[in-house]
């Protein structure tokens, strides 16, 4: 992360949350607001990547700390808990202006798709969305994603045990998923992968890039 970056506290009726905010140069175009998942911070490697790329378009990316994490707790609360926190979060982040676009990884991303409509985000990018607890396909979370009701974007390694692209059922005209060949839940792949690791972070960027790019008209 830059050294430059902007952090800021956001209170919830749950605790305070913390956004590091990553500026473009000039005006923002529009902001994307970005939660961690349960399991880690925002110091996962895509969440860092976007961070680091994206204000070159013109993009605010925020990354957001839930106030469970901000408070040191180890395990993350209830969805609906979850969902309480983040609205004032978006309301902060929608308060900068420019066209607001809500997401995460894992966790995070669920929170977006159940969220992003009410928050008043135009779009949601969801970052290895968790379809199914692993080794549990009949448990599947396919109505948060389809029921986003916005523009979405899903980004997902094909050896996700939380899913794989083939396990998700016919997307809507409105969504897209881009698979991460190799992949796992934390984008990691083997050694042996044609994609290496750098390979891989530049395929989550230039796609979300490209898509925000198309979505909002940058």
């Amino acid at each position: 992360m830059a050294d430059d970056v902007e952090t800021t506290l956001a209170p919830t009726p749950v605790g305070d949350a913390r956004i590091s905010w990553h500026r473009p140069a000039g005006p923002a175009k529009a902001v994307l607001g970005l939660g961690h998942g349960a399991g880690g911070g925002i110091g996962a490697a895509d969440l860092v990547a976007l961070a680091a790329t994206l204000p070159a378009l013109g993009v605010a990316v925020a990354l957001v700390e839930q106030p469970w994490r901000v408070a040191g707790k180890k395990i993350g609360p209830a969805p609906k808990t979850l969902d309480l926190a983040w609205l004032p979060i978006a309301e902060r982040l929608a308060a900068e202006g420019a066209p607001l676009v809500v997401g995460g990884r894992s966790a995070g991303a669920r929170v977006a798709c159940r969220t992003g409509a009410p928050s008043g985000a135009v779009a949601v990018l969801a970052l290895a969305f968790p379809l199914h607890p692993p080794g549990k396909p009949e448990r599947s979370r396919a109505e948060e994603l389809l029921g986003s009701g916005l523009p979405t974007l899903v980004v997902q390694g094909t050896v996700d045990p939380f899913g794989v692209p083939a396990e998700f059922p016919p997307l809507p005209p409105t969504h897209r998923l881009v698979p991460v060949p190799r992949a796992g839940h934390g984008f990691a792949v083997p050694k042996s992968a044609a994609l290496g690791q750098d390979g891989v972070l530049e395929l989550i960027t230039d796609s979300v890039g490209a898509w925000l790019a198309q979505t909002l008209s940058l």
